[in-house]
């Protein structure tokens, strides 16, 4: 085989990889979307369309403590909505995997304002699950960790 009949043959293996990836890149999307209206929701305060993509026996884990949707809608959700007034957060990239119906969505974030009257300067990690479902990709578990930002050394 001739050099540049082979460098074609080559070539033309390598550009159908992206196609046969397409869809699963279609549906990492989808699940940032959810993931990215999600947050959307609690910085507009919009506390039904944050519970809206939440699956009905999502699970919310942060601080050590595990709450259902109920809880989080009446607990902990009108302080995150709170909390999203008065600080800036700059998220990594999100990380998705998808296998089936099931995904799961990771990230960081550095976290820096005020909230009642703190300071408030953390780095956040989080965890989403989510599951497909005829209406769409629902989130099923969120994990919530963070630490305090370490001063410059």
């Amino acid at each position: 085989m001739r050099p540049y009949t082979l460098a074609i043959a080559l070539l033309s293996g390598l550009t159908a990889v992206p196609l046969a990836a397409q869809p699963a890149t279609n549906e990492s999307a989808e699940v940032v979307a959810v993931v990215d209206k999600f947050h959307a929701s609690l910085a507009a305060g919009d506390s039904p369309a944050a519970l809206q993509l939440l699956a009905d026996d999502a699970v919310m884990l942060e601080a050590g403590s595990v709450e259902s949707r109920a809880e989080y809608g009446k607990n902990h959700l009108p302080a995150d909505i709170e909390f999203e007034k008065g600080v800036v957060t700059k998220r990594s990239p999100i990380r998705v995997v998808v296998r089936g119906d099931a995904a799961w969505a990771t990230s960081t974030s550095e976290v820096t304002g005020t909230f009642q009257g703190r300071a408030v300067d953390f780095v956040g990690a989080e965890s989403m699950v989510l599951s497909r479902e005829p209406a769409g990709w629902r989130i099923r578990a969120i994990h919530w960790s963070s630490r305090a930002r370490r001063p410059p050394q």
